[in-house]
């Protein structure tokens, strides 16, 4: 299992301020297996650190659960529902825009270069495959909710080939758009970011509009995260 910090630091686990490590993360799962979601909450509630306080078998349960039990991690699979293609990346691009202090971590039986890429694109903190252990799990889900991120190896490599692959291409960031990036990471607006660099905002949010296209992501937010995670800034 490989876990990294908010500033794409490796570690085991973080907290965000104010709580401890040992607090119980209060903790939703996403499975339309009803057999499957049972057998890992079963697992989970054995966990002193984990606190399951609700279960949704679909997108729209999912949303109807979350406002109810307020969770701080939701572990979502990626195919909620027969015949409806991965619609846990739809539930986590939702999540991510919608309830953006909740960390969502991917556990699903699916792997392949695409999926992982769209699960962190869509803003997932992690993404585990089920045959990890309890022990790991635990871990992914406390790396995710003290705002870093949890990958298993096999994602992990998936991660890193497609980062190597796009940091060659013509699309590469210039030395503007990265301290555009950095400023960004820094909580500046778009106001504040020209003030700092003598240019207008118009220039500004167009240096955005090229970071967010070149990263390919849909938001500034998921892009100041994939470029840390890349190591950009």
């Amino acid at each position: 299992m490989t876990t990294f910090g908010a500033q794409g630091v490796p570690q085991r686990s973080t907290a965000p301020p104010g709580r401890t490590p040992q607090s119980a993360v209060r903790t939703m799962l996403v499975d339309d297996h009803a057999l499957l979601r049972g057998g890992i909450r079963s697992l989970l509630d054995r966990e002193r650190a984990i606190s399951v306080v609700g279960e949704a078998d679909s997108y729209d349960a999912a949303l109807a659960e979350i406002a109810r039990c307020r969770p701080e991690v939701v572990v979502v699979d990626l195919k909620l529902s027969a015949g409806t293609e991965y619609e846990g990346l739809r539930l986590v691009t939702e999540l991510s825009s919608r309830y953006p202090t909740v960390a969502t971590l991917v556990l699903t039986t699916f792997l392949d270069d695409g999926l992982v890429v769209r699960a962190v694109k869509a803003g997932a903190r992690g993404y585990v495959v089920k045959d990890i252990d309890t022990t790991e799990l635990v871990r992914a889900i406390q790396a995710v909710w003290g705002g870093g991120s949890a990958f298993d190896a096999r994602s992990t490599a998936i991660v890193l080939r497609t980062v190597s692959g796009e940091s060659g291409t013509s699309d590469a960031l210039t030395d503007r758009e990265r301290e555009v990036l950095r400023l960004l990471a820094d909580g500046m607006s778009n106001k504040g970011i020209g003030q700092k660099l003598f240019i207008s905002e118009s220039t500004v949010k167009f240096h955005i509009r090229n970071i967010i296209r070149k990263l390919g992501v849909s938001k500034r937010t998921d892009a100041v995260y994939i470029a840390s995670k890349r190591g950009l800034i």
